[in-house]
């Protein structure tokens, strides 16, 4: 194979990995009902920031004609500012040799197809399981929002609806859940039989659960190690979860000597950012360029909204050996 081989065969790869990306994007935003965003906007530089206007619904207050004149507290038209940071993922170096190449000659297009497709669920999955690690971290950080029964009962629905009862009036807000294969199957054993499926991906279902999509995945964050083990489920509003994806895959293919056997490598760079409704990333604590055990540090997610029902959500803590 020439290096001209190389180069279209890289770009080739590069195409169908990002189609295949934004394909599964468009796919999975439709059927969680937005509660994960996964967006093709990426942004420059290693935060986001947002700033917007915080709630007045406190500046409501109550007037007595008869009483003496008096001066009422005043409320602040104020910003308040969500961080989203970009996180850095990689892929490979995937090794074969030079005399495995024939096969790539001969059929180009399956390889590419393997290749890209491998490269495209590793990606997405990557996003989902940090997006959701994240997620778990801050609103598990807030008291108010979570619900934790795992000393005595594992997740039920009874657990979910009183996690749900933290948003008060702005439950209806709450759209989807997030758990994974077990809890979803626990819950099955609890008599529920009208799960409609809407979407699946590589390890990733989505089904629909008494009115409401619910994204069924093993993501690491959802099961926490312990005595007990934990089970945790999010329960999230619109646009809770939102992943930055500018589409900047960085794919290289290369053939080295200088071992005993000749060496053809591929390896790619990619990164993502990550934000979350009312929270913001804590430069200061958490840095740039984040590691997994830092995103999923609680503290390093700022709760930025005045009210908890202006935020991502709430979570339900169950006793996952139960």
């Amino acid at each position: 194979m020439a290096l001209t081989d190389f180069k279209v065969f890289n770009q080739y790869l590069y195409e169908a990995t990002i189609e295949t990306v934004a394909q599964e994007i468009d796919k999975f935003n439709a059927a969680s009902n937005g509660a994960i965003v996964l967006s093709a906007e990426g942004f420059d530089g290693d935060f986001m920031r947002e700033a917007m206007f915080s709630s007045l619904h406190t500046a409501q207050r109550r007037v007595d004609r008869y009483a003496a004149a008096s001066t009422p507290s005043e409320t602040p038209l104020a910003q308040i500012q969500e961080n989203s940071v970009k996180v850095a993922g990689g892929f490979g170096p995937i090794v074969w040799r030079p005399a495995d190449i024939a096969w790539i000659q001969e059929n180009e297009a399956q390889a590419v197809e393997l290749i890209s497709r491998n490269l495209a669920e590793a990606i997405m999955q990557d996003q989902l399981n940090t997006g959701i690690a994240s997620c778990v971290a801050a609103i598990s950080n807030v008291a108010g929002l979570t619900n934790d029964v795992s000393a005595t009962t594992a997740v039920t629905y009874v657990a979910m609806n009183n996690a749900h009862a933290l948003f008060g009036d702005r439950s209806a807000a709450i759209i989807a859940s997030i758990m994974n294969g077990a809890t979803y199957h626990n819950l099955v054993g609890q008599n529920l039989t009208n799960a409609t499926r809407l979407y699946e991906f590589q390890g990733v279902l989505i089904v629909d659960i008494l009115g409401k999509p619910t994204v069924i995945t093993d993501a690491p964050a959802l099961l926490e190690a312990g005595v007990p083990n934990k089970a945790k489920v999010l329960s999230l509003v619109a646009g809770a979860i939102v992943i930055s994806d500018a589409g900047d895959l960085i794919t290289n293919i290369e053939t080295n000597n200088g071992e005993n056997v000749i060496k053809t490598s591929l390896q790619a760079d990619y990164t993502f950012g990550v934000g979350l409704k009312g929270y913001s990333w804590d430069i200061g604590n958490g840095g740039a360029s984040p590691s997994d055990a830092e995103l999923a540090t609680g503290t390093n997610w700022d709760q930025e909204a005045t009210s908890v029902k202006d935020t991502s959500g709430v979570i339900t803590i169950g006793n996952a050996d139960l």
